[in-house]
């Protein structure tokens, strides 16, 4: 069979043994921890004093802006600080700490609606309202990515169930457990956006969702596409190229080409806001690897310390030697396990010393396995130069800013060279450069 794809790209091991664990409930902490900033864009700010007692879906946090969405509490309780906390990337941040009441009772007025009924505006506030963001790691407000402006045309939808890390099987789970919420979030973006063609695009290694999907979707005019085993092919400039053979432009963004993508628990949690009005406080996380005891597919409370979730899968093996949100491709590594999930927690993966290939940096050999590795189609280790250098505006000539920080340069070189860290400095300093 043939199976579609991208240009570059490369198949590290799967490593996915909760692909075949139904998700269980992880039981409620004895305190959650919600940040502020959970979102690409402004921070919510919180609107809630110390000591009040808030229901579960309650704003406790209002957005600030166009590009931001509120927050709220994840189960009924008592605010007992609003404090900087630790936070996924490094930093103490602002948060609303929250001690459960143990009821797990909904706030009033929360009001269910036939989306049939609903214009256009009226979808997308639901979903604003609800504070939808990318669940697949971008965390993009919703409500904004479902809004380009006219003259920027959308014919696709474009639904990634790809799930290309290692290791991370929450989005697999959901399509098979979850189907009906899913494909009712795909008919509420597809009135949404107005368009014709929708294509889910899975890979080989799920058959059993893409059996499934193929199914449910039979009528509705929606296209299942098995995609080849690749990283990272869930990429969404990558998941357009193979699906539609379209190419987003350097600098473009996928509605250049009239494409809009969406996360399979996005649309789920689209569903949640439109049909039921519940916001999004709760989500679908693995939690994984050799550093925990027993491997599981939980769905989590946002605001869950990650020293919970490890509990609930039975503790540590023994000291972590590294402490993953996300794949070992480009999760985010923490200092410890006081950090909170967010609703961008789509995993979360504990290593142990033995587990980390560590090793000297030695010299470029000039193999091009980087350049042949990269779907973006540059040169990191030109790039690379560059920034050792300090050479930034030949990074910049050289597209760095077009880098996706996959890591798959990083991963296939055989000197071990630190390239995907080192044109993410190079874009970090151009883009200081520019807002200076």
């Amino acid at each position: 069979m043939f199976l579609k794809s991208f240009p570059g790209g490369l198949h590290p091991p799967d490593h996915k043994p909760t692909a075949s664990l139904p998700v269980e409930a992880c039981p409620l902490p004895a305190e959650l921890v919600v940040p502020l900033s959970q979102h690409i864009g402004a921070p919510a700010v919180a609107c809630v004093a110390v000591g009040q007692a808030v229901g579960k879906g309650e704003v406790i946090g209002q957005a600030k802006g166009f590009v931001s969405v509120p927050v709220h509490a994840p189960t009924s309780g008592t605010v007992v600080a609003l404090e900087p906390r630790p936070h996924a990337s490094g930093r103490a941040l602002p948060a609303v700490v929250l001690r459960p009441d143990g009821a797990d009772a909904w706030v009033d007025g929360l009001v269910p609606a036939d989306p049939d009924t609903l214009d256009r505006e009226e979808l997308l506030e639901r979903i604003r309202a609800a504070g939808v963001v990318g669940m697949g790691g971008a965390t993009f407000p919703t409500h904004v990515k479902l809004a380009p402006p006219e003259d920027k045309p959308i014919d696709t939808l474009l639904v990634n169930g790809v799930e290309c890390e290692p290791y991370l099987t929450a989005d697999h789970r959901l399509m098979l457990e979850e189907t009906e919420r899913l494909l009712a979030g795909i008919a509420i973006v597809r009135r949404i956006l107005g368009v014709g063609t929708v294509a889910i695009g899975i890979e080989a290694n799920k058959p059993d969702a893409i059996a499934l999907l193929s199914a449910r979707c039979a009528g509705l005019d929606i296209a299942v596409v098995a995609l080849a085993v690749k990283y990272p092919q869930g990429s969404e400039k990558q998941l357009i190229h193979a699906l539609t053979g379209r190419q987003v432009p350097s600098g473009g963004l996928p509605m250049d080409v009239g494409v809009v993508v969406q996360n399979v628990a996005t649309l789920a949690a689209v569903a949640d806001a439109v049909l039921a009005g519940q916001p999004l406080i709760e989500r679908l996380c693995t939690v994984t690897g050799p550093g925990v005891a027993t491997a599981k597919n939980l769905r989590i409370r946002i605001g869950t310390p990650l020293r919970h979730l490890v509990e609930v899968c039975g503790g540590l093996t023994g000291p972590p030697g590294k402490i993953l949100l996300g794949g070992p491709m480009m999760g985010l590594a923490q200092l410890g396990l006081e950090v909170p999930a967010t609703r961008g927690t789509s995993g979360v993966l504990l290593l142990r010393e033995a587990d980390l290939q560590l090793g000297t940096e030695g010299p470029c050999i000039r193999c091009a396995r980087c350049v042949q590795a990269c779907p973006i189609r540059l040169a990191p280790t030109t790039l690379a130069a560059c920034t050792r250098l300090e050479r930034f505006a030949d990074a910049e000539r050289g597209r760095a800013l077009d880098c996706i920080e996959c890591g798959s340069c990083s991963y296939i070189c055989p000197a071990r060279l630190p390239l995907v860290q080192s044109i993410r400095h190079a874009k970090a300093t151009l883009l200081a450069r520019r807002r200076r």
